[in-house]
């Protein structure tokens, strides 16, 4: 097959890019390259996101399929000490990109204006009317927050011969945001595969993912493509409510995502709450270990 020539190309800074094709009718692909391993950093979030607005306002409505030019990896999640470190970070740059895929609705169209200026932006100024079927294409590996970008599409297609997808935050030590978390667990049709990634660490190979419903099937772009067809998905934004329905099913996780700072205070209480119970559990057994009684032996 012949190379397939762009809709549009952007780039993702320093040394990335996002490109658009249209592999079928109606049929948008996005392709991203960021080296080495499509980190989720602010410049490729606003990027991403402002693909999304183009082919909203620009191609007529049918299905988005984003995918990896690095065939190693889907994306391998955040730059978590970045992360951390730039201010808003979250609320500013990846959880709009989640909400984005997750409803295919923008709620602040204008949030991502200091991090990526675009004169394109200035006319995305209302909420968008005609969401679009989303799919995830993984070529490779898709860990932690990389995955969760995944889970955020309507559907997961994985290659049957490279790559794990895994929740390694266990490895590392980061604990998981509410949205992070609650992906999971309304997505996922077993308690024991939630289990299994949060606790366990555990890499799914493909036919492992597609048993736990982490993917809806298996392949490359001819089986996504037949699938798409298959479905109708093409035809699902017709209505106009497609988002809607989206959001509505989803409705514990848009929450989460829209209300960074309810969930981050919620976090703080429960913090304050532990360390306050750790030391009332501490003096009491200091107490016991004090007393001798019940056979305790003083040490």
């Amino acid at each position: 097959m012949p190379p397939i020539p762009p809709l549009f190309t952007l780039p993702i800074e320093p040394k990335g890019a996002i490109i658009c094709t249209q592999p079928s009718s109606r049929v948008y692909l996005l392709t991203f390259d960021s080296p080495p391993d499509n980190r989720l950093t602010p410049a490729f979030c606003a990027t991403f996101i402002l693909a999304l607005d183009i082919i909203d306002r620009r191609f007529e409505k049918g299905v988005v399929i984003t995918t990896s030019g690095i065939p190693k990896f889907y994306s391998n999640g955040l730059d978590y000490e970045s992360a951390i470190k730039t201010k808003r970070f979250f609320e500013d740059s990846l959880y709009p990109l989640w909400r984005r895929l997750l409803t295919y609705i923008i709620l602040h169209p204008f949030q991502y204006r200091s991090i990526f200026p675009h004169p394109l932006i200035d006319i995305f100024g209302q909420w968008i009317r005609y969401p679009r079927p989303t799919l995830a294409l993984l070529p490779g590996h898709a860990f932690a927050a990389g995955l969760m970008t995944a889970m955020m599409h309507d559907y997961r297609f994985q290659n049957p011969h490279r790559g794990f997808l895994c929740l390694n935050e266990l490895e590392f030590g980061a604990p998981l945001k509410a949205p992070m978390s609650s992906i999971f667990r309304q997505k996922l049709p077993s308690p024991h595969t939630y289990r299994t990634l949060v606790l366990e660490a555990k890499r799914f190979n493909a036919l492992e993912a597609l048993e736990g419903g982490l993917v809806d099937g298996l392949g490359g772009m001819n089986e996504v493509l037949k699938f798409v067809h298959e479905l109708g998905l093409v035809d699902k934004a017709k209505s106009g409510v497609y988002g809607r329905l989206k959001r509505e099913m989803w409705r514990e996780t848009v929450g989460y995502l829209d209300d960074f700072g309810r969930s981050e205070r919620r976090v703080e209480r429960e913090m304050e709450e532990h360390q306050r119970r750790e030391e009332s559990e501490e003096k009491k057994i200091v107490e016991w270990e004090q007393s001798g009684r019940n056979g305790g032996a003083k040490l």
